[in-house]
C-alpha cells in the first residue's frame, strides 16, 4: 500500500492552518502577478490619452481604439463580434456620455474605466487559478523526481503545442505545460491534464496512460486499456469549500470507476487536495484501506507530494 510510505494515520492528511494562511499568501501573490501587465497597460493608455486636449481628440490616437473599447465595457470576445461601425459608435456613445462629464478630468476617468472592464475580465480568469497552482506544483514535483534519478522525459509546450524535451535548464516549464511523458524501462508513460475521456464523457484532472507522447493527438485517450491511473486535483484552500471539493471529487472519480469497470477494466485512482478537514480526512482514508483509491496527498504537504509522484511515476 504506497499511501502507508507518507500517511500513518487520517490525521496526516489534514491541512494545518498555517498552510491554509499560506495558501492564501500564494493566491495572493499570483492574482498580483497576473494583474501587472493589466497595469502597464492602463499606464501606457494614459500617456498616450493625455496628448488629447478634450475626449473627442481621443478617437484622433493611434493605437488605442483597442483600450476604448474597452473601456466603453466590450470584453475581448464581444470586440471580435463587433462590426467596425459598431465599435465607432460604442466608443463615440462612451465618450459623450462618461468622458465628456468628466470635464478636465476625463483621461483619468477614461483609465478607471479601462480598469474596470479588464479588472472584471481577470477575475473570470482568476476563478481557476488554485487549480492552476496545483498543477504547477504536482508537476514540478514530478520533473523533480524524473531528474534526480536521471529519467528521460518530454513535456508538451502548450503555446506550440509541440513535444520538447527536457533538459537540465527546466526552470518554470510547468507555467506552460499541459502533458508530460517519460520512459520507464520498455515502456512509455503520458500524463494528460484536464482531458475530456470519451468513456466518461466529463473533464479528468489527471489521466496516466501507457503511450508515446505523439500518440495523444491521435486520439489514443479514446482507447480505454490504455490508461494507467486517473486523479482528482483540488487546489481551492478555502476551508468554506472543502467539503464541496471534496464531494465532486468523489463524484469523478466514482464515475471512472464504473464507466471503466463496465469495461472489465480497474485504473488506479487518486486524490490529491490543498484543503483538507478533519470529515475529509476519515472518507479518504477509509476509501485508502478500502481499495477503491490507490493513493492520496495533501497538496500543502511536500513531502507527501513527494512520495505521491515518485508512486506515480513507477506505475
Amino acid at each position: 500500500m504506497s499511501y502507508l510510505r507518507h500517511l500513518s494515520t487520517k490525521a496526516d492528511l489534514v491541512t494545518a492552518p498555517e498552510e491554509i494562511r499560506a495558501g492564501f499568501v500564494a493566491l495572493a501573490l499570483e492574482k498580483s502577478r497576473q494583474a501587472t501587465p493589466v497595469v502597464e497597460q492602463a499606464r501606457a493608455l494614459k500617456v498616450s490619452a493625455m496628448s488629447a486636449e478634450r475626449p473627442n481628440d481621443l478617437l484622433k490616437i493611434e493605437g488605442i481604439q483597442t483600450a476604448l473599447l474597452t473601456a466603453s465595457g466590450f470584453s475581448e470576445k464581444a470586440t471580435h463580434h463587433t462590426e467596425e461601425t459598431d465599435k465607432t459608435a460604442a466608443i463615440q456613445g462612451f465618450i459623450e456620455k462618461f468622458l465628456e462629464p468628466a470635464g478636465t478630468n476625463f483621461v483619468e476617468e477614461l483609465v478607471y474605466r479601462f480598469l474596470l472592464t479588464r479588472g472584471d475580465s481577470l477575475g473570470g480568469s482568476m476563478r481557476n487559478i488554485a487549480g492552476k497552482l496545483a498543477e504547477r506544483k504536482v508537476t514540478r514535483a514530478i520533473i523533480s523526481a524524473l531528474t534526480l534519478t536521471g529519467t528521460t522525459y518530454q513535456w508538451l509546450n502548450a503555446v506550440s503545442d509541440t513535444w520538447i524535451t527536457g533538459s537540465s535548464d527546466n526552470t518554470d516549464i510547468e507555467l506552460n505545460l499541459k502533458a508530460l511523458s517519460w520512459k520507464k524501462l520498455d515502456e512509455t508513460r503520458t500524463l494528460i491534464y484536464n482531458r475530456t475521456i470519451p468513456l466518461i464523457r466529463k473533464n479528468i484532472d489527471m489521466c496516466l496512460l501507457d503511450c508515446p507522447p505523439e500518440e495523444i493527438k491521435s486520439g489514443i485517450y479514446k482507447i480505454p486499456g490504455r490508461f494507467i491511473a486517473f486523479g482528482e486535483l483540488k487546489g481551492g484552500i478555502d476551508p468554506a469549500g472543502a467539503d464541496e471539493h471534496w464531494k465532486t471529487a468523489q463524484t469523478a472519480l466514482t464515475r471512472i470507476k464504473t464507466a471503466f469497470a463496465n469495461q472489465n477494466l480497474s485504473p488506479d485512482l487518486f486524490f490529491i487536495g490543498a484543503v483538507i478537514a478533519n470529515n475529509m480526512a476519515q472518507e479518504i482514508w477509509n476509501q485508502l484501506e478500502e481499495g477503491a483509491l490507490k493513493n492520496a496527498a495533501n497538496l500543502t504537504n511536500p513531502d507527501q507530494v513527494a512520495s505521491f509522484v515518485n508512486w506515480l511515476v513507477n506505475l
